[in-house]
């Protein structure tokens, strides 16, 4: 029997590796900053820090659940083995030229982490999970290239603005004005934390990358830089998927033996 080698996306433009890099686990995402664990705690805003985790059930190990197979093939993570209430965490980003955009996201979310239930909608992507996996994961996310200050934002509330100008600074326009340029220490700063909440003392997360950075790092076609158009062997793919799509919409019977 072959080996199962997964194919994760394609083309052969640097957009197309990107995503292929990200969606990949075996790709160590790189450590662009430092944010400490109690602001992270702060900046999702479901618990003060150092409160304990509020629960929904007893630890696993103490509910004497029914034997099962799929129990003992399933690793349950540390949220669901101690029984944590659901929160989340939502990222809004940048069309111009942010590490990720929501559907690639929302796929590496899929990718990278278990026991998490993910969405894409047109500017944002939420990810819910058990409250103390949702701390971890945006640790990862916060602190590595998936993220930019600049380009990419934690909005719980009031999303919009991810396809507006940017600002002097190279900033998305937040209506909640959750964050802001710090001209003194080069970072953005957030004020207030992700549902619009004003903090009691500011979090850095860093300073934005040069957008000759984001461009070899984004995960985003554009017109002005790397089109969809400029990669032959995605073009092929997707014009294929759209006409079986289409095809089989109208009368599945059409696209037999295709």
């Amino acid at each position: 029997m072959s080996e199962y080698k997964p194919q994760f996306y394609p083309g052969s433009s640097l957009i197309a590796q990107n995503r292929r890099k990200y969606l990949d686990l075996k790709y160590q995402l790189r450590r662009l900053r430092s944010i400490s664990d109690e602001d992270i705690v702060r900046l999702l805003g479901h618990r003060a820090p150092g409160e304990a985790y509020k629960t929904v059930h007893p630890p696993l190990e103490e509910m004497g659940e029914p034997d099962c197979p799929i129990r003992k093939l399933v690793e349950p993570t540390p949220g669901a083995k101690a029984g944590d209430r659901i929160r989340y965490v939502q990222f809004t980003d940048s069309v111009y030229f942010a590490p990720l955009h929501p559907v690639i996201r929302c796929w590496v979310y899929h990718n990278r982490w278990r026991g998490v239930d993910p969405g894409s909608l047109s500017g944002r992507t939420p990810l819910e999970g058990r409250e103390r996996d949702i701390e971890l994961i945006s640790k990862d996310l916060l602190e590595t290239e998936l993220f930019d200050p600049a380009r990419s934002a934690v909005r719980g509330a009031s999303v919009h603005g991810h396809a507006l100008r940017l600002d002097e600074n190279g900033l998305m326009f937040d209506m909640q004005r959750r964050y802001k340029y710090d001209p003194e220490k080069g970072e953005v700063v957030y004020v207030k934390d992700q549902t619009g909440k004003p903090l009691d003392k500011p979090i850095y997360v860093g300073k934005p990358l040069p957008e000759e950075e984001l461009k070899k790092i984004t995960t985003i076609f554009r017109a002005d830089y790397i089109s969809l158009r400029d990669d032959s062997e995605l073009m092929e793919f997707v014009q294929r998927l759209h006409w079986l799509r289409t095809m089989a919409g109208a009368n599945p019977e059409l696209v037999k033996g295709v």
